[in-house]
């Protein structure tokens, strides 16, 4: 695949960010590659010069240089654009990133090369759009969370799955969340960690004030909807980012997106490895 137009999404406050970026920048024009950054991004690592506003979109391929947190923002700002994403991991081990900085070159050379080749595959993750009283509020990659605002309270919250009711809940929050997010938030409201091979969609309570405690694993095309029961207010996110406040009565709506994330991977995608150093797993 020839790779004509690139697109880098950085980490603001990573020391190295800036040196990496220009790496990359070097290899574009040294390879003839057209080469942008956001202006949020350029401004930050001091590269004006690569600033344009253009939609993600345009590229070929985007870069994003950081960690899992960078690679949720690419993705948000893709807007569910089909295109192929490549994370260069500046920080600890992570879920989605695939590069080490020292190998950026050789991945995009390989990039270049095209799948046809067997030098990439692409690894789709399921997205959930999410709506708040009908208007499209954002995509997820991980979660969307439905969460008190005020210390101290709880919030009443109705689930619906597909259209019918299921329970109250009387908790701090609900998440519903991807495969891809449940080595998230999800876990450590003691979700289930669910391959990202799989296509589902998660509902985890946090801190429920109530004897179901429980986790739900929903079929992929159910549609989940959160209404706000109670008097108190609450606070939706997507992708830890804050979208809305809600109000009593008000509906977010989470429903399997047409969009996926489309992640190059260079080799066998071991994610129960991962798994394994993440937690600090032996072998016995």
């Amino acid at each position: 695949m020839t790779i004509a137009r690139l697109a880098l999404v950085a980490h603001h406050q990573r020391d190295e960010a800036a040196r990496h970026a220009a790496t990359v920048a070097a290899w574009c024009a040294a390879n003839g590659v057209e080469f942008w950054m956001p202006p949020t991004d350029a401004a930050v690592l001091g590269l004006d010069h690569v600033a344009d506003d253009r939609s993600l979109g345009d590229a070929d391929v985007v870069v994003s240089l950081g960690g899992d947190g960078t690679m949720l923002r690419s993705v948000a700002l893709l807007d569910g654009a089909d295109v192929p994403l490549i994370g260069v991991n500046l920080g600890s081990l992570g879920y989605l990133t695939e590069v080490e900085p020292d190998s950026m070159a050789d991945a995009f050379e390989r990039f270049a090369l095209g799948s046809e080749a067997g030098e990439w595959h692409l690894d789709s993750r399921m997205m959930l759009d999410v709506a708040v009283n009908g208007s499209l509020v954002g995509r997820a990659l991980n979660e969307a969370v439905v969460e008190k605002n005020q210390s101290g309270h709880t919030v009443r919250l109705l689930a619906r799955i597909d259209g019918a009711p299921f329970t109250h809940y009387e908790a701090d929050g609900l998440i519903v969340s991807t495969p891809t997010g449940s080595t998230a938030y999800s876990l450590s409201a003691r979700g289930p960690i669910v391959s990202p091979q799989h296509r589902a969609i998660l509902l985890t309570p946090v801190s429920p004030h109530m004897l179901f405690d429980r986790s739900l694993v929903l079929s992929p095309d159910e549609v989940v909807e959160i209404e706000v029961a109670g008097h108190r207010s609450a606070d939706v996110a997507v992708d830890g980012q804050a979208a809305a406040v809600l109000v009593s009565g008000d509906v977010v709506r989470c429903s399997p997106s047409a969009a996926t994330a489309e992640f190059v991977r260079f080799g066998a995608y071991h994610y129960h490895q991962i798994l394994k150093s993440k937690f600090g797993l032996s072998d016995r």
